[in-house]
């Protein structure tokens, strides 16, 4: 089956998988393109999986404050190398994940940081479970498991924090 330049192309550009791949996986998919993106986002989870292990002592911290002020959050991702840290693509998940963290208000990162018999959705108080402002198809974790497979590195967030005008306890600095 002869696969043309445009479609992988046009692939490519939606996954941002490397040509070979894309070429690939729509061959694979006999050139029926969402399957070839379910693969490649298969291929890109698996991907995900062998790099969680690698330790992310790069990154950078990003900051979000929305229109008017009355909100902001800050954020910490980490990645492996301070070359991915530099790169638009990592810059723009990090801004996200703060608008994320302002937008819906987590109170964890993932399931992990949840109390034990903790009564709560984790959806609603886990960011890495919430569904991803930009698109509410896809969640948090998903959005970071695609920029991993496109960067080859793993990626984490740390931590967060959220401020809300007036919300704050008296006295604390």
């Amino acid at each position: 089956m002869e696969i043309s330049v445009e479609i992988i192309k046009d692939l490519r550009n939606q996954c941002g998988a490397g040509v070979m791949e894309c070429r690939n996986a729509l061959l694979e998919a006999k050139g029926d393109m969402e399957k070839a993106l379910q693969l490649l986002k298969e291929k890109g989870l698996l991907k995900a999986e062998k790099k969680a292990g690698r330790v992310t002592m790069q990154g950078l911290v990003e900051t979000y404050v929305h229109t008017g002020g009355r909100i902001g959050a800050m954020v910490e991702v980490n990645c492996e190398t301070d070359f991915v840290a530099r790169t638009d693509e990592f810059k723009t998940l990090a801004h996200d994940l703060a608008m994320q963290v302002a937008a819906l208000s987590p109170q964890y990162v993932s399931e992990e940081g949840l109390p034990e018999g903790a009564d709560v959705a984790p959806q609603a108080v886990c960011l890495l479970q919430q569904p991803f402002i930009r698109d509410p198809a896809k969640t948090v974790r998903d959005m970071i498991v695609e920029v991993i497979a496109r960067v080859g590195e793993n990626i984490r967030v740390s931590r967060f924090i959220r401020y809300e005008l007036g919300a704050g306890d008296e006295g604390n600095g």
